[in-house]
């Protein structure tokens, strides 16, 4: 009951006229960024995270809120219609959207997709309210030790589980910690990887560092690659759905959220494999296997579902432990920093109002999503048509931008070059952007949290697995490493059984 009685204290903050107002501009202005390639809902917080310094905290994460629900049905949006999905969740959807879209049935994609995200954004939501109080409640007796425990966890899921090898991934975890040692050691004071500039006594700021990943390393990219030819997009007419595609749906709709909540909530889970999993358990359960590959709707709706349950699962973690499992999530995480707010297990009990508020946005956030983007979804095509030099100019002038913004340094440009030129580097030999984003924003509070335990054991090692909890997440840690020799015995088993 203080859950529910909570909640409808939030929707008296969101639904409030000027959080309204938020909320839309986000849901608008996140699905006008997801439309267009190669730009998801992370580089759209990121880039829009310097112009909310002006908002007060709990109208700027429920515009945020919009963003990341809006980016997300953007890219499904590109996905069906161009075979070029906007973000990494939308990868599946093109695999039966865009046959879909080919046989023209376009506008039957695009309101599967737009359905799916709100059936599952709704139950991710509605399971993200009975669980987040308790998840947080028992966060409160977590110690310095479980918590470095939980943030090794998260480094080596999120190396494990993104990129083509976990060498790649542990590369890329790496640059982002190196990047979070620079400024002032915050138990000794002494300065490290400053070079003598007192301006990087601080650190470089994380809203720098992710805009500089995945807005400038993205254009370079791109403008490295650029091609002449504008891909046309396709006419989708109308969104509507006649009463036998309702009937293939509905229970995909549902099924979707089972999946995908689960893996939002833990490290490195994020919606690309449970959109993956959700598109092979409905080719599976489908009495029509044999359109599958060809434009089975089945296979939009469910995965769409699911994506935006994990986006409602990433908001478990991402308050009540203060970990982000997603790059979107990290980007947040930056950004109540910024406001001098620290997620975690008393968080719910500082700052109730914009906890709760920013839960009931994302209900009010599902509504205008439907409502908004299925008559508008002919406009978003047309936004495809945007030539990508003016395109990518443009991000990188807004990047610029909110980069001086932050802290009105020269230098700071400077910085978001350099950053760009090292996002784009891993671009050109496959690292993850991912690890890297994680590795800055967690690696001082694990180095802080690391140093704590072993203040508290006098030094001894064994101060970080003298508790039952950190000992379990050790486990599962080991059990992730060993995972790709246990699978490669078991089918070398298996093998010799059949022989």
């Amino acid at each position: 009951m203080d859950s529910l009685n909570s909640l409808l204290d939030g929707f008296g903050t969101a639904l409030t006229p000027i959080n309204l107002l938020w909320a839309a501009i986000g849901v608008l202005l996140g699905t006008a960024i997801g439309v267009l390639p190669g730009i998801g809902p992370a580089m759209a917080v990121a880039l829009l995270l310097p112009v909310t310094y002006g908002l007060e905290p709990t109208g700027a994460f429920i515009m945020f809120a919009g963003i990341y629900y809006g980016a997300m049905f953007g890219g499904s949006t590109t996905s069906i219609l161009l075979n070029t999905p906007g973000e990494s969740a939308a990868v599946v959807a093109a695999i039966e959207g865009n046959p879909m879209a080919k046989a023209g049935r376009g506008a039957q994609a695009l309101a599967a997709a737009a359905i799916g995200h709100f059936a599952g954004g709704m139950i991710g939501t509605i399971l993200l309210v009975a669980l987040a109080p308790t998840v947080a409640s028992l966060a409160v007796d977590i110690g310095a030790p479980d918590y470095f425990a939980i943030m090794v966890l998260a480094f080596i899921a999120v190396t494990s589980v993104l990129g083509s090898s976990r060498i790649r991934g542990a590369a890329s975890l790496l640059i982002g910690l190196t990047i979070g040692l620079v400024g002032l050691d915050q138990m000794t004071g002494q300065q490290r990887l400053t070079f003598g500039s007192l301006q990087l006594a601080d650190g470089i700021d994380v809203v720098i560092v992710a805009v500089g990943l995945f807005a400038i390393g993205e254009a370079l990219w791109v403008a490295a690659h650029l091609r002449r030819a504008v891909a046309e997009p396709i006419p989708v007419g109308r969104p509507w759905l006649g009463k036998a595609d309702v009937r293939r749906t509905w229970k995909s709709w549902l099924r979707g959220p089972l999946i995908g909540f689960p893996f939002g909530a833990i490290p490195a889970g994020g919606a690309e494999i449970p959109t993956f999993l959700s598109y092979v358990t409905e080719k599976r359960l489908s009495r029509h296997k044999e359109e599958f590959g060809k434009g089975a709707i089945e296979g939009v709706a469910g995965p769409e579902s699911a994506a935006s349950a994990s986006a409602a699962g990433t908001l478990v973690s991402m308050l009540t432990l203060g970990l982000p499992t997603t790059a979107v999530a990290a980007v947040m995480l930056a950004a109540f920093q910024q406001y001098g707010i620290q997620p975690g297990p008393l968080l719910f009990e500082r700052e109730p109002d914009l906890v709760w508020g920013l839960i009931a946005s994302l209900f009010v956030g599902m509504v205008l999503l439907l409502l908004l983007n299925l008559p508008l979804a002919p406009l978003w095509a047309k936004l495809l048509r945007i030539p990508r030099p003016y395109l990518y100019a443009g991000i990188l002038f807004f990047a610029a931008v909110g980069a001086y913004a932050v802290g009105g340094e020269a230098l700071d440009l400077v910085i978001l070059l350099v950053i760009g030129l090292i996002g784009f580097g891993m671009r050109r030999y496959g690292l993850p952007v991912l690890p890297a984003v994680i590795g800055v924003i967690l690696g001082p509070a694990a180095e802080q949290q690391l140093r704590r335990a072993l203040q508290i054991s006098d030094g001894s090692v064994t101060g970080l697995v003298n508790t039952p909890f950190s000992v379990t997440v050790y486990a599962v840690i080991v059990i992730l490493l060993a995972w790709p020799w246990l699978k490669k015995v078991v089918m070398r088993g298996r093998r010799n059984v059949s022989v």
